[in-house]
């Protein structure tokens, strides 16, 4: 099969490793890729957010399947672009990619579809956003609602950091949300624009430091699966909240085929969503795509054409998968990037880690850091305690001038079964 995989980031470079793995042989080619991408396979210099670009370049190939990996092409409707031009594509049109574009949109969806969640106000003002703040109270959360590349949440105890976050995206207008307490989760849904099919859950770490202390960042790690979910959450998830918003996006003239990502609260009350999606997570994906065992080229097909009825459900191996991200000095505030990176051909070489590449690129012979998020080391054990020796083996190899990364990820106080099992 011919695909092309549109993105140049991490979630982008699991894909690609995972559409590898597969029992048949692809020919990949990824727009724009990065440097851990052009290792394995070829890459094209394109912007992603240019449907005249991306039809281009598929009319150019004529790949038998277009993956879009990141959001902004999502919303900027890339996808339906190459869907006029006959080509099967695994992401939502514009219409449909809105569940993640718009805060308030999904919010909408979500009350006319049943779907469990927080209370919200929409905000066109700073006065209507210090109202709800008052009126909701501390810990006070703030979203941009629409896209803000991973910068446009804030939970805060701090009034005036929560106004300021506010001012800044007021433009856009802004939700302001109740706080909502308990173990977050993320949960993968393949949509055909009909079904909603499950993968695995995982769990990631927003916070930049050890105990979840520090900035918000676009995910420092992540493990899957979560042994303290209760038997029938997955069901209970699809149940309540992935099919019944896939029906209504559909209802709506808007079917969804891609990738449905349901940010997930488990409360005392019960199962909430803080957020959707409209494609795989960063850094969850890492560590759910290794588990699956089945052809996943078939699945992101059979959702593209709209029939996930025709294939088997996916299965997952019964093992553990950790990724730890490596990130640049100074992030997330003001990352410094061009730094050198080595030794990851060393990590590669231990028993069961990979190295994924988010931000990196080659100039001359050495592999420099370009952005935040520098790369994944990836590992998969029998079990958690060995996954997560192999994968800080793995991240001691890494060097990185200011490096950091978080020592707890999958520690023993988050994987440890049957957590939450009052909470369900």
């Amino acid at each position: 099969m011919k695909i092309l995989v549109l993105g140049s980031g991490a979630r982008e470079h699991a894909i690609i490793r995972r559409l590898l793995s597969d029992p048949v042989d692809h020919v990949i080619t990824a727009a724009p890729g990065n440097a851990g991408i052009a290792r394995d396979v070829p890459v094209v210099d394109l912007d992603p957010t240019d449907p005249d670009a991306v039809v281009t370049q598929v009319e150019r190939d004529h790949p038998d399947l277009v993956v879009i990996g990141p959001e902004a092409p999502l919303v900027a409707g890339v996808a339906d672009a190459v869907r006029a031009a006959g080509v099967p594509v695994f992401g939502p049109d514009q219409a449909a990619a809105r569940i993640e574009g718009s805060k308030s949109f999904a919010k909408d969806v979500m009350a006319a579809a049943g779907v469990p969640t927080g209370r919200a106000v929409r905000a066109a003002t700073l006065d209507e956003a210090a109202r709800a703040l008052d009126a909701f109270g501390a810990p006070y959360v703030v979203k941009a609602d629409g896209l803000a590349a991973g910068k446009g949440v804030i939970v805060t105890d701090d009034r005036r950091a929560a106004l300021a976050h506010a001012e800044r995206f007021i433009a856009q207008t802004v939700l302001v949300e109740e706080f909502l307490s308990g173990q977050e989760v993320s949960l993968f849904f393949l949509a055909d624009g009909e079904r909603a099919v499950p993968l695995s859950p995982a769990q990631d770490y927003k916070r930049i430091g050890d105990g979840d202390t520090g900035a918000n960042t676009g995910g420092m790690g992540a493990y899957s699966p979560l042994p303290w979910l209760s038997e029938g959450f997955v069901a209970e998830v699809r149940d309540r909240v992935a099919q019944p918003t896939v029906t209504e996006l559909a209802r709506r003239g808007a079917p969804f085929r891609g990738l449905l990502y349901c940010g997930l609260i488990v409360t005392p009350a019960g199962v909430r969503v803080i957020e959707f999606n409209a494609r795989f997570g960063d850094p969850e994906t890492q560590v759910v795509l290794p588990r699956l065992e089945d052809d996943l080229s078939a699945l992101l097909l059979a959702a593209a054409e709209g029939r996930l009825d025709t294939v088997p459900a996916p299965v997952f191996a019964d093992r553990c998968a950790i990724t730890v991200v490596v990130a640049s000095e100074g992030y997330p505030a003001h990352a410094i990037t061009g730094r050198e990176l080595t030794g990851l051909d060393e990590a590669e070489a231990l028993p069961g880690v990979s190295v994924i590449h988010a931000a990196t690129a080659r100039e001359g012979d050495r592999l420099v850091a370009t952005g935040g998020r520098v790369v994944d080391v990836v590992a998969v054990a029998d079990d958690f305690e060995a996954a997560r020796a192999a994968a800080y083996a793995g991240i001691g190899c890494i060097r990185l001038e200011g490096s950091q990364h978080r020592s707890d990820i999958a520690d023993a106080s988050r994987t440890r079964p049957n957590l939450l099992s009052a909470a369900h």
